[in-house]
């Protein structure tokens, strides 16, 4: 099962590398991660998606809280409240006269946005699920996509619960 850890870490150096390497010594695969400082500047928010039976991930949960960096982490897959998560994507798309208004419809139905646009390519900003991105994706042929750049899950509670210390 698919799994969604939040995870609230000191804003060190080598933290990010802590983290990976735990998961790297047990041969537990990271699918998606990404970090950034929070609104307290000693303190970074880590949002990793990995998957695993239940026991897998409570390992990995009780191994992570071990770590020295790691202030609060949530699974936010099983905590009692509900998550709202997004992904964003660039794509770029070849992009001849034909089929220009088909890339336009299919971006509004979306709900993309075309950010670059030459003769030759559209490159289009998505934002959503990673089921919604990976539709989009599926609805263009292999050989019309030149390019796709994800950012990688986010994810938070919803309602008033927070990852906070």
């Amino acid at each position: 099962m698919r799994h969604i850890i939040s995870i609230l870490l000191e804003n060190e150096s080598g933290a990010l590398s802590r983290v990976s390497g735990l998961f790297s010594a047990r041969a537990y695969n990271i699918e998606s991660l990404t970090v950034a400082p929070t609104e307290d500047p000693s303190m970074s928010r880590m949002t990793l998606v990995t998957s695993g039976s239940a026991e897998i991930i409570e390992q990995i949960t009780k191994q992570l809280n071990k770590l020295i960096d790691v202030v609060k982490l949530n699974d936010l897959n099983v905590s009692c409240v509900q998550h709202i998560e997004r992904e964003m994507m660039l794509i770029k798309l070849k992009a001849p006269v034909s089929s220009r208004d088909e890339i336009m419809r299919l971006s509004d139905i979306f709900r993309g946005n075309i950010i670059d646009v030459n003769d030759e390519t559209y490159t289009v900003e998505l934002t959503g699920t990673t089921e919604k991105l990976n539709a989009f994706i599926a609805s263009f042929e292999c050989d019309s996509i030149l390019e796709t750049v994800r950012s990688g899950v986010m994810g938070i509670a919803r309602g008033s619960s927070s990852l906070h210390v």
